[in-house]
């Protein structure tokens, strides 16, 4: 496959501790022998990921393949190159975890209120392992690949040429919350297709939910109406 397959992420450590310390640079290092892999990591970082999302679809080279992933996650699939490619050869936008269905105010993409009611199984898709080590325990959604709404931000990947070609990128008012809600949105209305597929992470963060920070941000959204989660 002649493909370039470039993994944009933020992080807070520096160069160095990314590499020595952090999930995703010690995944990265192990599946280092895959020529077709070439991250693109902000060192230090204090922007919002949207900035620096979209940064990355604006420097990257024009055929590429780009994943969107945090800092803290652990790749565990060997064949992370071939799920990219083959996942993006049945959608424009593939995540490992979503919904079938949007719901009015829903304030996730598995929860459709903000007492954390999660959707009904039927609806979901995808699998995520939780854990600070490789291959954590897994929490089992519904079955993938599978037509969504939806994806949870933890993992994204589109081809940079569709994104381009359908005017589609990250709101940058969004810092690190909502982001992912938004941009699925977004494909939605540009006439992308998004979906599941199946390929392995382990998180080492069970998600922002339900935080105080979290809880202020989605308020505001619907108090002042600043970007409309509809």
């Amino acid at each position: 496959m002649d493909v370039k397959i470039e993994v944009i992420s933020a992080t807070r450590h520096s160069e160095e501790s990314f590499w020595n310390k952090s999930a995703l640079g010690l995944s990265l290092r192990r599946i280092g022998f895959d020529s077709k892999i070439v991250p693109r990591i902000s060192f230090d970082n204090r922007k919002g990921l949207p900035a620096i999302y979209n940064e990355g679809i604006k420097n990257a080279d024009e055929n590429s393949y780009l994943v969107f992933i945090h800092d803290d996650v652990w790749i565990d699939d060997s064949f992370f190159t071939y799920r990219i490619v083959e996942g993006l050869s049945n959608y424009d936008v593939i995540g490992v975890a979503g919904n079938r269905r949007r719901v009015s105010k829903q304030p996730a993409w598995a929860f459709i209120n903000l007492d954390f009611v999660w959707d009904e199984k039927i609806n979901l898709s995808g699998a995520v392992a939780h854990g600070q080590y490789p291959f954590g325990n897994i929490s089992f959604f519904g079955p993938s690949p599978a037509n969504c709404e939806l994806l949870d931000g933890v993992f994204l990947a589109a081809k940079r040429i569709s994104l381009l070609a359908s005017n589609c990128s990250f709101d940058e008012r969004y810092d690190f919350h909502f982001y992912d809600m938004d941009f699925c949105r977004t494909a939605m209305e540009s006439g992308l297709r998004l979906g599941t597929w199946p390929l392995s992470i382990t998180h080492q963060s069970g998600g922002a939910f339900g935080t105080d920070q979290w809880k202020k941000t989605i308020l505001y959204i619907w108090k002042n109406g600043k970007i409309n989660l509809h």
